[in-house]
């Protein structure tokens, strides 16, 4: 049975840092790209970043330069470090695992409040 599974959200002031895990079983977590992607209250859910088997970074323009993506093959995880959180950050963040077919978790909520 695959599971995906965040932690690490919660409440944090503006200009605070959160880092997300996202522990994986089932997959053989290595040969799979991984990703966040988060969905705010009202609006759809857009991707955040994501990592290529082969440690390939992509940010969403609004995450460049704040947020850092990065996996632990030996673990199973995937993280997401977030610096310099604003409010607009504030959203469930959901990891994603893709490669023939792709896996969600159930989310973590992070709220950012000023």
């Amino acid at each position: 049975q695959v599971q995906l599974v965040e932690s690490g959200g919660g409440l944090v002031q503006t200009g605070g840092s959160l880092r997300l895990s996202c522990a994986t079983s089932g997959i053989v977590f290595s040969i799979y790209a991984m990703g966040w992607y988060r969905q705010a209250p009202g609006k759809q859910r857009e991707l955040v970043a994501t990592i290529t088997i082969g440690g390939t970074t992509n940010y969403a323009d609004s995450v460049k330069g704040r947020f850092t993506i990065s996996r632990d093959n030996a673990k199973n995880t995937v993280y997401l470090q977030m610096n310099s959180l604003k409010p607009e950050d504030t959203a469930v963040y959901y990891c994603n695992a893709v490669r023939n077919r792709d896996y969600w978790g159930r989310g973590t909520q992070v709220t950012v409040f000023s």
